[in-house]
């Protein structure tokens, strides 16, 4: 049964077991860089969309500025935690559980917001995009930066069932399998991947975990009106975290806006 647009937040509880283990597989530390740059040029304090388990946030908080990383996904968030006191030197990094549709920051105000991997893309609905914009753009300083990571043009991905995306013997001895399902939703620009993780320790049953993550993609001309409809100006449009610029087979598609004074 396909999930109500309204629903893209679901299945982030369940994937956060094994978010940082397909990332480390998938798009490792590629993008880390490129956020600690920017935060390094602009004034902080910064704001993370979707913070997940810290997997930019903390390494951009090493860097020596103030971050702040919010997320609705309590299990997210408790990993976050967990690696934020396994650091030896202090950083500054709040861990805030809170809707991006309607950020919790009344009177804060912040020099970079970061939306990495996509995490824009969770909002299903248009509405939901319009209220997240529209949230960012009430917590940015003018001349402050909003930044945008999009996977790129998901709606052109071929649908497939059970196909073995990953699979890892760990250190223990046990075999961790991803297998993924993907289908479209043309019309409404909706991608869903229907995730199967199964866990097969070196004695006793395996253990299978099953949950769907869906997202909408806009195309980068749309998403540049959208941003730029609330009071921001576009400045770059990338395709790769090293600066190439984009076009329509790059890998990555990033956004850089600047809040108009």
């Amino acid at each position: 049964m396909t999930r109500s647009p309204t629903d893209g937040w679901r299945g982030w509880d369940e994937y956060a077991a094994f978010y940082d283990w397909e990332n480390r597989r998938t798009l490792g530390r590629r993008d880390i860089r490129f956020w600690q740059d920017l935060a390094s040029r602009e004034r902080g304090p910064i704001l993370e969309l979707g913070c997940g388990t810290g997997r930019v946030s903390l390494p951009v908080a090493r860097t020596g500025v103030h971050v702040i990383g919010i997320d609705r996904s309590a299990p997210m968030l408790t990993r976050a935690r967990r690696r934020l006191r396994r650091q030896r030197v202090p950083v500054r990094l709040e861990l805030v559980r809170g809707d991006i549709r309607s950020l919790p920051f009344q009177g804060r105000r912040f020099g970079v917001v970061m939306a990495p991997y996509g995490v824009l893309q969770s909002l299903t609905r248009e509405r939901d995009l319009r209220a997240a914009l529209d949230a960012v753009a009430g917590v940015v300083v003018p001349g402050g930066v909003f930044g945008i990571d999009l996977v790129p043009d998901v709606p052109r991905w071929r649908e497939y069932r059970n196909r073995v995306a990953l699979r890892e013997r760990t250190p223990q001895g046990s075999t961790i399998t991803l297998i993924e399902s993907v289908r479209q939703d043309p019309a409404a620009r909706l991608t869903t991947f229907d995730q199967r993780f199964v866990e097969r320790p070196l004695k006793g049953r395996a253990v299978i975990r099953r949950f769907s993550l869906t997202f909408r993609t806009l195309s980068i001309p749309q998403m540049v009106r959208r941003i730029e409809a609330r009071g921001f100006s576009v400045e770059a449009v990338l395709g790769d975290y090293r600066g190439r610029p984009w076009d329509h087979r790059a890998d990555v598609w990033l956004v850089l806006a600047r809040k108009r004074v």
